[in-house]
């Protein structure tokens, strides 16, 4: 491999984890207004299993290019070079930096172009490895904080409390003063009480009509929707980040049609976060409000173990590919 070349994660097929292998692409140049990192480590998010498996490339713009195709979302890393045209103040050499993509893959990777709006610094002192199990929190600060609007006393229910963006939900629902209730697996309710939750549940043996009335129900899991929708208040909010994939038209018609029309609407958004929002994440974590919790790191010549055990199940925060 010379100057010009970087490994990447690639696959030349949509299926199962193991088509993913770790390849060689060209290294990225910043152009103007561009910023160049060296990518630390990333997580794997569910979104990037459902577009590895091609189960939604005629739902969403994402994945549309041609083999081979790339993985990752977010990353951590260090800015090594940036292109011209850059204003002040903004990104510097060697500014250790947190971001997320958006709405395309390709972060699992040893280096990486980003616009300056797309990521932001890394609070001091916070492992970059550790710190890749983060970049997903401003998915749960947009949701509870901007979308919800959730206010001091009020009941939330979070389910999915154990996985990415759970266990940050979790801690950010009781920062904001609410009453936390979580489902989660049942080897991780004690994980899910310990980081605030005030009533933990066993996904597997709770069904929504066992649960009591919630201002506000975050969803990550993307199914039942109407089920958890009629647990809200008269004045809830509910607030889904996912869709059923395996029902992709119902589940997004319903999605669609419940921001619309009639009472406690549903919020459902795909996040882009801006600099700003991963500096309120920031904020967040350097107060000790939010800490990561990370499940299990992989090298990136595992990734298709790390796709495998988040397919598995039962993960507790986030799986980490560490890249460097």
């Amino acid at each position: 491999m010379n100057a010009t070349e970087m490994r990447a994660a690639l696959f030349d097929r949509y299926g199962p984890p193991e088509v993913l292998y770790v390849g060689i692409a060209p290294k990225p140049v910043p152009g103007p207004g561009e910023v160049l990192v060296r990518v630390h480590a990333i997580s794997v998010n569910g979104g990037e299993l459902h577009g590895r498996a091609g189960k939604v490339r005629l739902v969403t713009g994402l994945m549309r290019r041609g083999f081979p195709k790339r993985m990752g979302l977010d990353f951590t890393g260090e800015v090594v070079a940036l292109g011209p045209g850059q204003a002040e103040p903004g990104p510097r050499v060697g500014d250790r930096v947190w971001g997320v993509l958006g709405r395309t893959f390709g972060s699992a990777a040893e280096y990486l172009i980003v616009r300056p709006r797309q990521l932001s610094l890394v609070p001091a002192g916070l492992d970059l490895v550790e710190a890749a199990a983060l970049p997903v929190g401003t998915t749960a600060i947009t949701a509870l904080r901007d979308k919800a609007e959730l206010r001091p006393g009020e009941r939330l229910l979070v389910r999915g409390g154990s996985g990415g963006v759970g266990v940050v939900a979790v801690q950010l629902g009781r920062a904001l003063g609410a009453h936390v209730t979580a489902l989660a697996g049942a080897r991780n309710l004690d994980l899910v009480r310990d980081l605030g939750a005030h009533e933990v549940y066993d996904y597997a043996t709770t069904r929504p009509a066992d649960l009591p009335r919630f201002d506000v129900v975050l969803d990550t899991f993307g199914t039942e929707h109407p089920a958890y929708r009629r647990l809200l208040t008269p004045s809830g909010r509910m607030v889904a980040i996912a869709f059923d994939v395996n029902r992709a038209a119902s589940s997004l018609s319903y999605l669609a049609a419940s921001t619309v029309y009639g009472r406690r609407r549903v919020r459902f958004f795909s996040g882009q976060p801006t600099h700003r929002l991963f500096a309120d994440l920031a904020r967040y974590v350097e107060s000790g409000a939010i800490r990561p919790v990370v499940d299990t790191v992989f090298p990136l010549e595992e990734i298709a173990k790390a796709h495998r055990a988040l397919e598995s199940g039962g993960v507790r925060g986030k799986i980490i590919v560490r890249v460097v």
